[in-house]
């Protein structure tokens, strides 16, 4: 398991950026402590993230299915992309949404790029039936420029990388990206342990960061001496992939 220390030092990180976007007004509705923060600029940054060559090649997205980055769902709808949402926790054997815009009425695409629209317009999907993945966009709480990424740390998205890459829906070839404002962009180093991943492109209204794949850091699936037993019991597709 990870050491104590390291996630206590990932929580003041948190904590500090929480502050941070909450006393210089860069905060949107319903506030940032505790949550993948919502914030200003997220559709410009959702912008430069779409003017990528990498987002220009990806027919299949898995994308998180927070606030900020309901401007990068909405655009993947309609540039034809075929989007995947974690249900939330992980609670379902068919535990990934399908968006497929050639399923969804234009009009609805809307509807379909919020959680709840997810749940109305997706199709359940186990993991086992994912198509290769093309690019990730991840929620983050805080980044730096080597790439390294702090989530709220529930570790829902570390472990849905891990499955991911355990069922060959995630290889060394997917992209993963995420959309901050730039008080998420820290000049430091964020501790990480061994089932973190790292960015290959941050997004903020203001600039596109390409950390270096030289220093890209992936773990090659599900670790199990990192699942605590309370995702042992409560995420059932676990058992389903021999965990």
């Amino acid at each position: 398991m990870p050491q104590p220390g390291i996630e206590a030092d990932k929580q003041r990180i948190r904590e500090e950026v929480w502050k941070e976007l909450q006393e210089r007004g860069a905060a949107l509705f319903p506030g940032a402590r505790g949550r993948i923060p919502n914030f200003k600029g997220a559709p410009a940054a959702a912008e430069r993230l779409e003017a990528t060559p990498e987002w220009r090649r990806a027919r299949a997205i898995k994308c998180n299915p927070d606030a900020p980055q309901r401007a990068v769902r909405l655009r993947a709808l309609r540039a034809g992309k075929v989007v995947y949402m974690a249900v939330p926790r992980l609670r379902e054997r068919k535990c990934f949404w399908e968006l497929d815009p050639a399923r969804i009425d234009a009009r609805d695409f809307g509807r379909a790029a919020t959680i709840a629209g997810a749940a109305t317009f997706g199709r359940p999907l186990h993991p086992r039936r994912l198509p290769h993945i093309d690019l990730i966009v991840a929620g983050s709480v805080a980044v730096n420029r080597r790439g390294e990424r702090l989530g709220k740390g529930g570790g829902y998205s570390d472990l849905e990388f891990a499955i991911g890459h355990e069922v060959g829906a995630i290889d060394g070839r997917t992209v993963i990206a995420t959309t901050v404002h730039p008080l998420q962009v820290l000049e430091r180093r964020i501790p990480v342990t061994d089932h973190d991943f790292s960015l290959d492109l941050i997004a903020t209204p203001q600039e596109l960061i390409r950390p270096s794949r030289a220093k890209r850091v992936r773990p090659e699936g599900i670790l199990p001496e990192h699942l605590t037993p309370g995702l042992r019991r409560d995420v059932p597709v676990l058992r389903d992939i021999g965990f």
